[in-house]
């Protein structure tokens, strides 16, 4: 990231800011086996058909998605599996955050209550 300018940093921050709405991501685990189309995706998420096509457009426009017609429908996948391997990194990263700050405030408390005493 180091060599990056801001032209390409404004590119990484687009594809992150792409990446840090929930329904965004419920978006993108729906499409985790393979191509749907708006409808399919419509149904796994249980989100609205505008909201979906919004945020497809979104991600479609972030990289992060690709889009292909067939016939009256319009597919879309996954870009690039590696968007996965980013997002596993992201998840474990941020269960070892809550864990350790779930930690953290159980340790105040046990203070706490030994103050309070």
């Amino acid at each position: 990231m180091q060599a990056l300018d801001d032209s390409a940093l404004n590119h990484v921050a687009t594809y992150f800011r792409a990446l840090s709405e929930p329904t965004r991501l419920r978006i993108l685990n729906a499409l985790r086996d393979g191509g749907k189309n708006v409808s399919q995706i419509t149904a796994l998420t249980g989100c609205g058909q505008a909201n979906v096509s919004k945020h497809l457009a979104l991600l479609f426009e972030a990289g992060l998605v690709t889009r292909s017609a067939q016939g009256t429908a319009v597919f879309y996948a996954i870009a690039d599996s590696a968007t996965f391997e980013l997002c596993d990194i992201v998840c474990g990263n941020v269960a070892r955050i809550v864990e350790r700050q779930f930690s953290n405030t159980s340790a105040v408390k046990r203070q706490l209550g030994k103050v309070a005493r």
